[in-house]
């Protein structure tokens, strides 16, 4: 019995006489007084009002009632012991789990660093959620989430005081992107702000960050392009883009690392913005919040070293539909 466990000491007093058939011995093997231990079962005794050890022969034996009672006291040793062993798997990060949320754009552009941290720590359990970023904030304070990847700047000064902290990955620039349908396929040449207003548009929905990108931008730029299609599956966007005639703003890695979408840059330039790993500043933090945001770090700086073509998802080989080559 490991002495370390917390476990009541006459459980561990009782255990031991069964064991070794005697007060002495079981004495000696606790580094107790046999008195200590006599008192301490006799305690025992009188608090469940019924012998458990027989002491009139040679040998201590345990009653009818104490060979019940020792199989229960084992089977919650047991169970103790179980839980101290979880306690370190999970400081060790052999198991464990981490709640993630995101947002339809950064699930995209920050896959292979969830690929990477469950290489790493193939025994946690990753829960990813997706939605808009806001709402990402709101689960980090409420405790519904343990750790987000948003779509944004840096949090402003009043941000930064509150109970959110950020930590930023990479920056990235927007684009229009197309599909092999559309007539700008192909264009390498930058287009105007206004050409970009006379586009028919697939969108994000308004709750999410990469929508009020555009719309802003829109504003500022005094234009106005079609909104045909409103959604909050990014996968639907692209989708859509690949086989038809409509456009829509992404990322620039993102339209690149798809088939058969064509980035196209506008002037003047879409606002550039941050994808960042944002945890709670105060309170407790797993062991698999502490490793993921780490290597979310060390991932960022590996990344800034890759060429563009490196950071590149491959392309599916089952997608036919697609122009494959590289652009």
């Amino acid at each position: 019995m490991d002495r370390r466990d917390i476990f009541p000491r006459s459980l561990q007093y009782l255990i031991a006489i069964a064991e070794y058939g005697s007060y002495t011995r079981a004495a000696e093997a606790l580094y107790v007084s046999q008195p200590t231990l006599s008192q301490q079962i006799k305690q025992l005794e009188e608090s469940l009002g019924s012998p458990l050890l027989d002491r009139s022969g040679r040998t201590v034996r345990l009653t009818d009632a104490g060979e019940i009672y020792l199989r229960h006291a084992r089977r919650a040793w047991g169970e103790l012991h179980a839980g101290t062993r979880a306690i370190h798997d999970v400081q060790d990060l052999s198991r464990g789990s981490l709640r993630l949320g995101w947002t339809p754009i950064t699930d995209y552009m920050t896959c292979p660093l969830l690929e990477k941290f469950n290489h790493l720590y193939p025994g946690i359990t990753l829960n990813t959620l997706e939605m808009p970023q806001d709402d990402i904030k709101v689960a980090l304070t409420e405790g519904l989430i343990d750790v987000g990847i948003a779509f944004s700047k840096p949090l402003s000064p009043e941000d930064d005081s509150s109970e959110i902290e950020t930590c930023v990955l990479f920056n990235e620039a927007l684009c229009l992107a197309v599909g092999n349908e559309h007539p700008r396929a192909g264009q390498r040449k930058r287009m105007s702000a206004q050409e970009f207003g006379q586009e028919s548009l697939a969108l994000l929905n308004t709750e999410f960050a990469l929508r009020h990108i555009v719309d802003q931008y829109c504003v500022e730029q005094a234009v106005s392009p079609r909104n045909v299609i409103n959604t909050n599956s990014l996968s639907v966007i692209i989708e859509l883009i690949q086989v038809g005639p409509l456009a829509t703003v992404l990322p620039i890695s993102i339209v690149r690392s798809q088939c058969g979408l064509h980035p196209i840059m506008i002037t003047p330039d879409l606002p550039h913005k941050a994808v960042t790993v944002i945890s709670r500043k105060d309170g407790y933090k797993s062991q698999a919040c502490i490793a993921f945001t780490k290597l979310a770090s060390e991932w960022s700086n590996q990344r800034h070293k890759e060429t563009p073509t490196q950071r590149l998802r491959p392309c599916p080989l089952s997608d036919t539909r697609a122009n494959c080559s590289k652009k």
